[in-house]
């Protein structure tokens, strides 16, 4: 018989030890086996004395718990509906055969009769004889070290629903793959054309399309969710008991939403099952991260689950162009800033874990420029125990993995503890603060960082340049549609390209917002910022050309006391215009070849400032009316 890790370490007990262990292992999985849909008996009570004090304590008790397919919930250790019985029965025949040889050789036991016993999982019978009692302090690191498990386990075995290929042809269903690829086609293509070096992959710029998506069309952050009977604002007053769907869904947190006004709660259920979330496609960054994970596997990424233990989770995905995990953080729409954490949101970072479908790895120090001041936060488990435990895991996940996948996997490993030990500087797109979620919300979890304007973002760069159809044409015409999100190259084939960030060169604290109940949309500043920036770059030097004549509209609008001011920029030359919706020329720009247009939101009163002062603000039901367009008539330089 095939014995697993977990069933060997027990082995290694005295035989005293041993066989008090396995009576209640074999109680645990016996009831499970003979009461299949009593849910009470597929919990255990982690507070629970008898397992605090005769299980927890001894050496691969609580692993073969979770070989069985046990998971963690709250203050429980859960046997879910998905579990597999027959791991189960396998474990339990491994401890029977054990327990039966250290018995004077008798044959291994058969499953009991119903009859046989009335022991609850809740409240095992007591062994016949105790091992010996840890110390206080004892007691106090191992169950430290248990909690830091079931961490461990639980994660490892969560990302596993990943791999379901039903569920990602769920995922798949709803992803507009195709217009996700085009995009990524067009900026590789520009980006090689900037750079004939260029390292990054088409599969690179997909995540990052794919990040776009998932933050601007796809997923809704939730602080409150608004009243199911009036719609108006609520506040979170505690929590409710989940229903039997709810705990289905891996909701084993309701949270109460309340309605001064109604005096009515709306339920907000903390779904833990990536299925149920691309129906209700909602959440804070637990449900975001586990979502985007999904989405990420169901295409064809190789992506893992990264848990934070201040709190937050993102995802990491593995670049083969670039030979590297990358950081996406999807409720942010940040790629490749692992160190806006510790710097942007002045997290203090203790320990960060990857998980994937082959193994877990520990990534804390991609995250931090501040090694010393990490190491001497980490003391809830010793390293040594760490590094053994996650040693431990990834050999019985590696198992069936073949020898080149297990070297391949070695060689990324060695790769990533290269890259932890480099020392680090963060970037200007790491220095900003958080976005996600309220003011209040961010204040209160300490992630606004040093400063809540934000900084200026080095990420966009874009330039407009003409192609060869708009050269011969001597014709550049482009159009922004707000409520589609995206623009269309008129002047090149109707050329459409979405998401309003993707063609910028220049923006600071400025963002998209929907508002889904008044059905419109528009780019604002950052909540919390004073002031706003954003500018588009059009060149056309590079083909010797320059402009004849140069028409623009753009919109905007004001409440309060905001501010929008646009400007055209050309060397020394700048001319200011009204956001008015109108088309306005500027003969005292002809002759220019090179043109940047700039808009600046200020102003505004209270908490809500940044709304005050909008650009580009339509209605989610009209369609095809532009919001910024530029008409450019071209000569020989």
């Amino acid at each position: 018989m095939v014995v697993s890790p977990g069933v060997s370490t027990l082995c290694e007990n005295p035989d005293e030890v041993f066989l008090d262990v396995a009576k209640l292992l074999l109680t645990y999985a016996d009831n499970i086996l003979r009461y299949p849909n009593e849910e009470k008996y597929r919990s255990i009570r982690i507070g629970n004395p008898t397992f605090s004090t005769k299980l927890l304590p001894i050496k691969g008790a609580v692993e073969c718990l979770f070989e069985m397919g046990f998971e963690e919930a709250e203050t429980h250790l859960v046997f879910p509906g998905s579990a597999s019985v027959e791991q189960l029965k396998l474990i339990r025949e491994s401890i029977a055969a054990e327990r039966d040889q250290r018995l004077c050789g008798g044959q291994p036991e058969q499953l009991p009769q119903p009859a046989s016993s009335s022991v609850s999982p809740q409240e095992p019978a007591a062994p016949a004889s105790l091992p010996t009692m840890p110390s206080p302090s004892q007691v106090s690191s191992l169950e430290s070290s248990m909690s830091f498990f079931v961490t461990l386990q639980t994660n490892f075995q969560h990302v596993m629903l990943y791999e379901n290929a039903e569920l990602q042809e769920k995922a798949r269903v709803l992803i507009p793959y195709q217009e996700l690829s085009y995009a990524a086609q067009v900026k590789l293509k520009q980006a090689e054309e900037v750079d004939p070096e260029c390292k990054f992959g088409k599969e690179d710029l997909l995540v990052l399309e794919l990040l776009n998506w998932f933050k601007k069309d796809f997923f809704s952050w939730v602080d409150c969710l608004p009243c199911s009977h009036c719609g108006g604002p609520t506040q979170t007053s505690g929590a409710l008991s989940p229903t039997a769907d709810d705990l289905r869904w891996g909701a084993q947190r309701v949270e109460s939403h309340y309605c001064q006004t109604c005096q009515l709660s709306t339920r907000f259920p903390r779904y833990n099952n990536p299925e149920k979330l691309l129906e209700t496609r909602r959440g804070r960054c637990g449900e975001w991260a586990n979502c985007f994970t999904l989405c990420c596997r169901a295409l064809g990424l190789e992506a893992r689950y990264v848990w934070d233990s201040t709190d937050h989770v993102w995802t990491e995905v593995y670049s083969v162009s670039l030979c590297r995990w990358i950081h996406c953080d999807s409720c942010e729409n940040a790629c490749d800033k692992p160190l806006m954490y510790e710097i942007g949101w002045e997290k203090k970072l203790a320990y960060i874990l990857a998980f994937s479908k082959d193994q877990v790895v520990d990534v804390t120090w991609r995250y931090s420029c501040k090694h010393p001041e990490v190491l001497s936060r980490r003391t809830r488990v010793q390293e040594a125990w760490l590094l053994r435990t996650i040693n431990g895991l990834n050999a019985v996940r590696q198992q069936s993995l073949s020898p080149e996948r297990k070297n391949e996997l070695l060689e990324r490993l060695l790769v990533e503890l290269v890259e932890f030990i480099s020392p680090k500087k963060p970037k200007p797109g790491e220095l900003g603060s958080r976005i996600s979620g309220s003011l209040a919300w961010r204040t209160v979890r300490g992630e606004t960082g040093g400063t809540v304007s934000g900084t200026l973002s080095q990420a966009s760069q874009y330039v407009f340049t003409p192609t060869e159809k708009e050269k011969s044409e001597r014709l550049f015409h482009l159009r922004y549609i707000a409520n589609k999100d995206q623009y269309c190259r008129v002047s090149n084939n109707n050329e459409v390209i979405k998401g309003w960030e993707l063609c910028v060169w220049r923006k600071e604290s400025v963002c998209r917002k929907v508002e889904n109940d008044w059905q419109m949309v528009y780019i604002a500043r950052t909540e919390g910022s004073s002031l706003g920036r954003v500018s588009w770059k059009f060149s056309f030097a590079p083909e010797k050309m320059k402009i004849k004549a140069m028409s623009v509209m753009a919109s905007g609008q004001t409440f309060h006391s905001g501010k929008v001011s646009w400007c055209l920029r050309s060397g020394q030359n700048t001319a200011e215009f009204s956001g008015d919706g109108r088309m306005q020329s500027f003969p005292s720009l002809s002759g220019s070849s090179e043109i940047i247009i700039e808009a600046e939101l200020s102003g505004g009163e209270g908490e809500s400032s940044w709304q005050h002062s909008q650009l580009f603000r339509q209605s989610l039901n009209e369609t095809e009316e532009s919001s910024f367009e530029i008409l450019i008539h071209l000569d020989d330089a």
